[in-house]
Protein backbone atom coordinates (compact mmCIF):
# COMPACT_ATOMS: atom_id res chain seq x y z
CA UNK A 1 0.00 0.00 0.00
CA UNK A 2 2.88 2.37 0.77
CA UNK A 3 4.28 1.77 -2.71
CA UNK A 4 1.02 2.98 -4.28
CA UNK A 5 1.15 6.14 -2.13
CA UNK A 6 4.79 6.69 -3.18
CA UNK A 7 3.86 6.38 -6.86
CA UNK A 8 1.07 8.93 -6.37
CA UNK A 9 3.48 11.38 -4.75
CA UNK A 10 6.11 10.75 -7.41
CA UNK A 11 3.77 11.38 -10.33
CA UNK A 12 2.30 14.42 -8.60
CA UNK A 13 5.74 15.93 -8.00
CA UNK A 14 6.69 15.14 -11.59
CA UNK A 15 3.56 16.86 -12.95
CA UNK A 16 4.21 19.88 -10.73
CA UNK A 17 7.80 20.04 -12.00
CA UNK A 18 6.69 19.85 -15.64
CA UNK A 19 4.02 22.49 -15.05
CA UNK A 20 6.63 24.73 -13.46
CA UNK A 21 9.03 24.26 -16.41
CA UNK A 22 6.19 25.11 -18.79
CA UNK A 23 5.39 28.21 -16.69
CA UNK A 24 1.73 27.20 -16.47
CA UNK A 25 -0.38 27.81 -13.37
CA UNK A 26 -2.40 25.04 -11.79
CA UNK A 27 -5.57 26.75 -12.96
CA UNK A 28 -4.28 27.04 -16.54
CA UNK A 29 -3.29 23.38 -16.66
CA UNK A 30 -6.67 22.47 -15.21
CA UNK A 31 -8.38 24.20 -18.15
CA UNK A 32 -5.96 22.86 -20.77
CA UNK A 33 -6.28 19.29 -19.51
CA UNK A 34 -10.00 19.39 -18.78
CA UNK A 35 -9.41 18.25 -15.20
CA UNK A 36 -10.91 20.06 -12.22
CA UNK A 37 -8.59 22.38 -10.33
CA UNK A 38 -9.10 20.64 -6.94
CA UNK A 39 -8.52 17.19 -8.46
CA UNK A 40 -5.33 18.33 -10.20
CA UNK A 41 -4.12 19.86 -6.94
CA UNK A 42 -4.76 16.56 -5.15
CA UNK A 43 -2.78 14.70 -7.83
CA UNK A 44 0.16 17.08 -7.47
CA UNK A 45 0.13 16.69 -3.68
CA UNK A 46 0.06 12.90 -3.97
CA UNK A 47 -3.40 12.58 -2.41
CA UNK A 48 -4.92 11.06 -5.57
CA UNK A 49 -3.43 8.65 -8.10
CA UNK A 50 -4.65 9.56 -11.60
CA UNK A 51 -5.88 7.04 -14.14
CA UNK A 52 -4.15 6.56 -17.49
CA UNK A 53 -6.89 8.65 -19.16
CA UNK A 54 -6.35 11.56 -16.77
CA UNK A 55 -2.59 11.32 -17.29
CA UNK A 56 -3.16 11.50 -21.03
CA UNK A 57 -5.25 14.67 -20.61
CA UNK A 58 -2.59 16.21 -18.35
CA UNK A 59 0.15 15.30 -20.85
CA UNK A 60 -1.82 17.02 -23.60
CA UNK A 61 -2.19 20.12 -21.41
CA UNK A 62 1.55 20.15 -20.66
CA UNK A 63 2.41 19.34 -24.28
CA UNK A 64 4.53 16.36 -23.31
CA UNK A 65 4.19 12.72 -24.26
CA UNK A 66 1.68 10.67 -22.33
CA UNK A 67 4.34 7.94 -22.35
CA UNK A 68 6.57 10.11 -20.13
CA UNK A 69 3.79 10.36 -17.55
CA UNK A 70 2.96 6.65 -17.84
CA UNK A 71 6.60 5.74 -17.17
CA UNK A 72 6.72 8.11 -14.18
CA UNK A 73 3.47 6.68 -12.82
CA UNK A 74 4.71 3.11 -13.18
CA UNK A 75 2.15 2.21 -15.84
CA UNK A 76 4.85 1.61 -18.46
CA UNK A 77 8.42 0.48 -18.11
CA UNK A 78 11.15 2.87 -19.14
CA UNK A 79 11.69 2.34 -22.86
CA UNK A 80 14.94 0.67 -23.79
CA UNK A 81 17.40 2.74 -25.68
CA UNK A 82 21.05 3.20 -26.05
CA UNK A 83 23.62 5.78 -25.09
CA UNK A 84 21.99 8.52 -27.17
CA UNK A 85 18.45 7.99 -25.89
CA UNK A 86 19.72 7.56 -22.33
CA UNK A 87 21.65 10.84 -22.58
CA UNK A 88 18.62 12.70 -23.92
CA UNK A 89 16.36 11.32 -21.18
CA UNK A 90 18.93 12.15 -18.48
CA UNK A 91 19.46 15.77 -19.59
CA UNK A 92 17.86 17.93 -16.90
CA UNK A 93 18.27 21.08 -19.01
CA UNK A 94 15.60 19.84 -21.45
CA UNK A 95 11.86 19.76 -20.87
CA UNK A 96 9.98 16.49 -21.40
CA UNK A 97 8.53 17.90 -24.61
CA UNK A 98 11.99 18.79 -25.94
CA UNK A 99 13.28 15.35 -25.01
CA UNK A 100 10.40 13.67 -26.80
CA UNK A 101 10.91 15.74 -29.95
CA UNK A 102 14.62 14.88 -30.00
CA UNK A 103 13.88 11.19 -29.45
CA UNK A 104 11.25 11.21 -32.21
CA UNK A 105 13.68 12.82 -34.69
CA UNK A 106 16.49 10.46 -33.68
CA UNK A 107 14.28 7.38 -34.07
CA UNK A 108 12.97 8.57 -37.45
CA UNK A 109 16.56 8.92 -38.71
CA UNK A 110 17.41 5.44 -37.41
CA UNK A 111 14.35 3.90 -39.09
CA UNK A 112 15.12 5.70 -42.34
CA UNK A 113 18.72 4.47 -42.31
CA UNK A 114 17.65 0.94 -41.43
CA UNK A 115 15.23 0.85 -44.36
CA UNK A 116 17.89 2.26 -46.67
CA UNK A 117 20.46 -0.34 -45.59
CA UNK A 118 18.08 -3.30 -45.93
CA UNK A 119 16.61 -2.35 -49.29
CA UNK A 120 18.31 -3.43 -52.45
CA UNK A 121 20.31 -0.83 -54.32
CA UNK A 122 18.43 0.86 -57.10
CA UNK A 123 19.66 0.11 -60.61
CA UNK A 124 21.56 2.92 -62.24
CA UNK A 125 19.61 4.70 -64.96
CA UNK A 126 20.59 3.75 -68.45
CA UNK A 127 22.36 6.46 -70.29
CA UNK A 128 21.38 7.26 -73.83
CA UNK A 129 24.13 7.33 -76.39
CA UNK A 130 25.01 10.83 -77.38
CA UNK A 131 24.17 11.75 -80.92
Amino acid sequence: MDKVADIGRDIGAYIRQQRSHAKISLRQLSKLAGVSNPYLSQIERGVRKPSAEILQQIAKGLRISAEALYVQAGILDLPVGGPVTDAIRADTALSERQKQVLLDVYESFRRENQVASTSEPEPEPESKPEE
